[in-house]
């Protein structure tokens, strides 16, 4: 049966192999952290010796930053997808922050406060976060000077608007390993009004946002 089993293993492709062992590790990042990730637990985890993870993975540390590349990656295309169904860049953009503001959010929070922590140590993970955080960064400021290009939005510098909200963004997320449930509204929109600030909205605007099916656009 053993022997079976460990035959259909071995017929899975390079790609499924390193895809699986990429997921298992990823998963063990969002629930335990980064520190959590090493080639003995990812492959006690698939049932599989720690040489057929080290075989894809030599370093740990590709391994470690690979994750944690894939969690914000996956991320950030559940916030704000590349390929936007129609509707106003007013629209998205209220979604990717009331996405942002609830509890769902905060794994990926601790996350990059994990991985920026260890990004001083981990050269290979520090090129990875800087990676995630020009990725974030231009899929948020597409968004903000497709705005600005139909008449929504109205701001000098798209980028600089871009950083304010991700600061923001940044500031309550290094709150993720806290209790974050009684913070004030005006806390929890801070994020929403900074942005209606920057591109000259109205306060509320980006209150609540119309879900994508709505046949209003």
């Amino acid at each position: 049966m053993s022997s079976s089993v460990e035959r259909k293993r071995i017929r899975k492709s390079p790609e499924a192999r390193r895809a699986e062992i990429v997921d298992a590790a990823t998963a063990v990042a969002l629930a335990e952290g980064l520190e959590c990730v090493t080639l003995r637990r990812v492959a006690d985890d698939l049932a599989v010796r720690p040489g057929l993870i080290s075989h894809y993975f030599p370093a740990v540390e590709d391994l470690v930053a690979e994750a944690f590349g894939t969690a914000a990656g996956v991320e950030l295309d559940g916030l704000l997808p590349a390929d936007r169904p129609t509707g106003t860049a007013t629209d998205h953009l209220a979604r990717f922050l009331a996405r942002t503001a609830g509890e769902d959010y905060d794994a990926i929070s601790r996350l990059w406060i994990n991985a920026r922590h260890l990004s001083r140590y981990r050269p290979v993970l520090r090129d990875r976060v800087r990676e995630q955080e020009a990725a974030w960064r231009g899929r948020l400021e597409g968004l903000l000077r497709e705005g600005v290009d139909r008449g929504e939005f109205r701001t000098a510098d798209p980028y600089v608007s871009t950083v304010q909200i991700l600061v923001v963004l940044d500031g309550l997320g290094a709150h993720a390993n806290t209790d974050t449930g009684d913070r004030p509204a005006a806390v929890t929109r801070m994020a929403a009004a900074t942005a209606e600030h920057a591109l000259g909205l109205a306060s509320g605007t980006l209150a609540t946002p119309a879900a994508p099916s709505d046949p209003a656009r």
